[in-house]
């Protein structure tokens, strides 16, 4: 079982690498290869590496990616989002689509990834979600490179859980990003979540009590 896991590993990390290099060399092409290009280990948007210019970031890099984060990050407690109503609370009973289509359900179903530490499914989806409504070319190449750095490197706290097909596709469309490139490991990453989280999510207190709570008849004024 352990070879088996290390050889599982080691695939990852050579897809993550041979990623890497498909993104370089779709730059180098465009003309917007960085200076430090010659240098492979320094080309470190991957992160696949500790050299010292991973702690050489630019302030407009650094404020990019703070943007993007609050953005896919969005509202984490349910009590902040918009309050669902007991219809609305009620659908999401009858399908997954449902739920994710409403906000305060995507909301409180993030909520309770959170508890299940794996709050990082909901944040990869919401991203290729602004990542699809993204029209502008340079902006979506830094989309998709953020995106992998924060959930498809093997070395990201939030790594989601990729099979190694959907990682391959991956690679392939990093020779050319575009806000579509991670359209197969969002679907996956969706049907990971309906299958196993979204069960439990419905069969939970959060869930019980919240509709509950609906329920209540309002105080008299």
């Amino acid at each position: 079982m352990g070879s088996e896991r290390l050889e599982m590993r080691k695939r990852q990390m050579q897809i993550h690498q041979e990623a890497a290099a498909s993104v370089l060399q779709a730059r180098h092409r465009m003309g917007n290869t960085p200076t430090n290009a010659s240098n492979a280990c320094c080309f470190c948007w991957c992160c696949c590496c500790s050299c010292s210019c991973l702690t050489v970031r630019s302030e407009d890099e650094t404020i990019q990616r703070t943007t993007f984060e609050r953005k896919t990050e969005g509202i984490t407690n349910c009590d902040d989002s918009p309050k669902p109503t007991l219809e609305d609370a009620r659908s999401w009973v009858v399908s997954f689509e449902k739920l994710m289509k409403s906000a305060a359900g995507r909301s409180c179903f993030r909520q309770f990834l959170q508890t299940e530490f794996s709050e990082e499914n909901m944040m990869f989806w919401l991203a290729c979600e602004e990542l699809k409504k993204e029209t502008n070319k340079t902006v979506v190449e830094e989309k998709v490179r953020q995106i992998y750095e924060d959930f498809i490197s093997i070395l990201s706290p939030r790594e989601v859980s990729l099979d190694s097909r959907v990682r391959e596709v991956i690679n392939r469309n990093m020779l050319e990003p575009t806000s579509h490139t991670y359209e197969d490991a969002q679907q996956q990453i969706y049907t990971l979540m309906q299958r196993d989280s979204y069960p439990r999510f419905i069969n939970s207190a959060a869930y019980t009590d919240l509709v509950k709570s609906l329920e209540a008849p309002l105080p008299e004024p």
